[in-house]
């Protein structure tokens, strides 16, 4: 049986499996692929956690004692009861984790990584990481596990997932040290955040000699022409999760990660980035994708889904809400019969209304994200959002009602954005603070090729040739500084948003915020 290895690297948050190699595998199974799974992200992880310490401080020496215990508490549901709790167990593993970035210049977490010398937007400093893999703070990591998969009963195919600037470096690290320690493999390279490199004219030269094949766009029907397989299954398939180690994720239960989508179904905000590269909208069929996920229940007893569509969009709500509705009527008197849901939802009509939210939340949501953005309409109008900010509050109130926590995104600087628009949001927030559990504030940062980036005086923003991002001359003169200044200044300091800030579970952020939603359910 045609056979290869699917890499998700580090570092990314190590709370539930990776979508990315996991519905690929589900493909390539369907169509006659056997795949192994590495999880390299959860593995490089426990590796540097398992590892010893080297410990000058008592926070560190702390953290180094109670790591084992802390990372047992992260599997139980209790400790997602006490925010104070969860955060010191966190920061403590954190701790660890970022004293082993120390030794080679790199600044670790457990949801990033960042380098003093080296940045993942440079595409010569991508390359001196593949050429100095012992450079790269997982070495120690990679360098005792991938020489095992040359044992491993593959076609010699190996294919990474590259989808956050995070996992870059480390990506290239585990490349280089497997061109030059294993050069019978064929290196694969894919995912998100490579398709948007791919717009890069002259990218693809300079991976030459280092992967064999450069995978831009969804890869699976890609990987089956490099496998040299016909297509025989052409429909949409479940995610496939053998293999991986599900019982270690960083979560009190297990998170499967399933997406009814590709692209997204408004697809008309401006200085989005799927539509500088040209992404168009894929869905699933809502019943397919609702059996999908019945399957997975049945199969992974998972104790959440996460939905990692774009946005959720309307009509696979209402096929999650039917089929749901006819198995609870058929286990009646049972507390819950579904396993709890959350993720990205647009803000629409139907999520105003308080029966429709009510029975999203008898369902299993316990967590909506809503990208809101800005309270002033004629910035959402500028932005093509597609609705207003009177909606918003009904949604809002709405899903609260519910009892379905809301995570709302704000972002700050566009160029339609004036000093008195970024007020009116603050306004918002602090009207609404009742009804909104969690907040993200961005700074906007301008797509390179956006159309938007043409009308804009534009300037370099990280100094990369592979930045995704410009700077640009604000044309009402609310620039980068002021808008941070306003941000951490004003804003971040308002009582109000405050005590939504707090609420934030640090590094894994929009993860495991749906975890302190859903405990009372799972307790």
């Amino acid at each position: 049986m045609t056979a290869m290895i699917l890499v998700h690297p580090p570092v990314a948050k190590a709370c539930e499996p990776p979508a990315g190699i996991t519905k690929l595998a589900g493909f390539l199974e369907a169509n006659g692929v056997n795949c192994t799974l590495i999880d390299a992200n959860l593995e490089g992880m426990f590796h540097i956690l398992r590892s010893p310490v080297e410990a000058h401080d008592t926070w560190t020496k702390r953290a180094a004692r109670n790591c084992v215990r802390n990372l047992k508490a992260l599997h139980e549901w209790s400790i997602y009861k006490n925010l104070d709790r969860y955060s010191r167990a966190v920061m403590d593993l954190n701790r660890i984790i970022a004293t082993h970035g120390l030794k080679t210049g790199a600044q670790l977490s457990l949801s990033d990584y960042r380098h003093k010398n080296l940045s993942p937007l440079k595409s010569d400093d991508l390359l001196w990481s593949a050429e100095h893999p012992e450079a790269d703070p997982y070495h120690s990591f990679f360098s005792g596990r991938l020489p095992g998969i040359a044992e491993a009963d593959t076609d010699g195919v190996v294919g990474f997932s590259l989808n956050y600037l995070s996992q870059a470096l480390t990506t290239f690290s585990m490349i280089g040290y497997m061109r030059r320690e294993l050069p019978g493999l064929r290196l694969v390279l894919g995912g998100g955040l490579v398709t948007s490199w791919c717009r890069r004219q002259g990218l693809r030269n300079k991976l030459a000699g280092l992967v064999d094949d450069v995978v831009s766009g969804p890869g699976e029907y890609t990987l089956l022409r490099i496998l040299g397989k016909n297509l025989t299954v052409s429909g949409e398939t479940a995610p496939q999760f053998s293999g991986l180690r599900t019982g270690e994720y960083l979560s009190p239960g297990l998170i499967l990660p399933y997406a009814a989508s590709s692209g997204c179904y408004w697809g008309r905000c401006s200085f989005c980035p799927e539509q500088a590269e040209g992404a168009g909208y894929h869905p699933v069929a809502p019943e397919l994708a609702v059996t999908h996920l019945r399957r997975l229940e049945a199969a992974s007893k998972p104790a959440l889904f996460h939905l990692a569509d774009n946005a959720v969009s309307p009509a696979f709500m209402e096929s999650i809400i039917r089929e749901r509705s006819a198995r609870g009527a058929s286990a009646a008197g049972e507390k819950s019969g579904v396993t709890p849901w959350y993720g990205f939802a647009r803000i629409t009509p139907h999520l105003s209304d308080p029966d429709f939210c009510a029975a999203l939340a008898a369902s299993g949501c316990v967590m909506l994200k809503l990208g809101v953005e800005s309270a002033d309409q004629d910035v959402l109008d500028s932005m093509r959002k597609g609705h207003d900010i009177e909606t918003a509050r009904l949604v809002l109130a709405a899903l609260k009602g519910a009892g379905i926590s809301t995570y709302v995104y704000l972002i700050f600087g566009t160029p339609q954005e004036r000093e008195t628009s970024a007020r009116a949001t603050l306004g918002f927030v602090t009207q609404e603070s009742g009804h909104i559990d969690f907040l993200n504030l961005a700074l906007f940062n301008l797509p390179i090729g956006s159309a938007e980036a043409d009308l804009l005086e534009t300037r370099p923003f990280f100094g990369g040739d592979l930045s995704l991002y410009t700077d640009f001359v604000h044309p009402l003169g609310w620039d980068r500084r002021r808008v941070r200044q306003f941000v951490e200044r004003e804003f971040s300091r308002h009582p109000a948003v405050q005590k939504i800030l707090r609420k934030q579970p640090p590094f894994f952020t929009s993860n495991h915020a749906p975890l302190f939603a859903v405990k009372e359910r799972c307790t």
